[in-house]
């Protein structure tokens, strides 16, 4: 590991606590930092760095030299700073600053055991799958950052009526949702607002995708899980004349006449797993899985 990214969204003391303990830490090695020139802004304004580092603001200023990036911030953070590494291959590691972290699951007091770990490389890569969305006509917001790791979201807008999103697979018709909305999750997001939906818990090595329905008025609609190969169009029917849809965190409206494709993106996202942690484990402490008394003696 020689040069590595840095990545934040927010100034706050805890923040700065572990951005100074990762510095610290990558300083001992001689790795070279480069930061995200927002996140470095607020670090420069609250006078938090003892010295210069050079920095990034777009997709294009980094490439696959670069042998790491460190969110600093939770899940969502880790959405945002996908949509600088896109196909450019560099692993990602979360350092959790915000609430569950399903995908920054690193804390402060694991900064220097997880950089050690990856200096020994005793670390596995998890591949991500993203979907990827083609609107006709063309949705302009979504013309250059068109994937989400997370989950597509087709959802109301103005209005207190249900829409309907009729749905084929392939070239199948599947059926027609009256909700308040649809979200397309990969596994990444099947922990995210797919799972608070009743949506399933997908491991991220599953090749599939899942469909879960928002307050659906189709009683015997349930979440669908389906094969990551599998094409999905989407028609959308409402009494306002124009709906959302929702790549992770960024959000549009379109007319009520626009038709969507959702497949899998053609490349992955890495996130560094090391070798003291499992998804598993994950899973059990941010969910509350086996809290239950008669597990104690396990």
């Amino acid at each position: 590991m020689k040069k590595v990214a840095i990545y934040g969204q927010a100034y706050t003391a805890l923040a700065e606590k572990e951005v100074k303990i990762l510095l610290s830490v990558l300083e001992r090695h001689n790795i070279v930092v480069f930061f995200e020139q927002q996140f470095y802004d607020l670090f420069i304004e609250n006078k938090s760095l003892s010295k210069k580092y050079p920095t990034y603001s777009h997709f294009e200023d980094l490439s696959n030299s670069f042998d790491v990036m460190f969110t600093i911030g939770g899940d969502g953070t880790i959405l945002r700073a996908v949509t600088y590494v896109r196909d450019l291959n560099i692993p990602i590691l979360g350092i959790n600053t915000g609430r569950l972290g399903f995908l920054a699951t690193i804390q402060k007091d694991q900064i220097e055991e997880a950089i050690d770990l990856i200096l020994k490389k005793e670390y596995t890569l998890q591949e991500r799958s993203l979907l990827q969305i083609e609107t006709t006509p063309d949705t302009k917001e979504f013309s250059e950052l068109n994937f989400a790791l997370n989950e597509v979201t087709i959802a109301r807008r103005n209005t207190t009526s249900m829409i309907g999103i009729k749905t084929f697979l392939n070239t199948e018709y599947l059926t027609n949702y009256w909700a308040d909305g649809l979200i397309i999750a990969t596994p990444t997001g099947s922990t995210g607002y797919s799972l608070s939906c009743d949506g399933p818990v997908i491991l991220p090595d599953s090749k599939s995708f899942v469909i879960t329905p928002i307050a659906p008025h189709n009683l015997n609609a349930r979440p669908m899980v389906i094969p990551d190969e599998t094409n999905i169009f989407l028609e959308v029917s409402a009494r306002e004349k124009d709906f959302l849809i929702s790549l992770d965190s960024r959000i549009t409206t379109v007319p009520q006449e626009t038709k969507i494709k959702i497949q899998k993106a053609s490349f992955t996202i890495k996130s560094i797993l090391p070798k003291n942690q499992s998804h598993l484990k994950t899973l059990r402490g941010k969910l509350l899985w086996g809290e239950d008394t008669r597990n104690e003696a396990l």
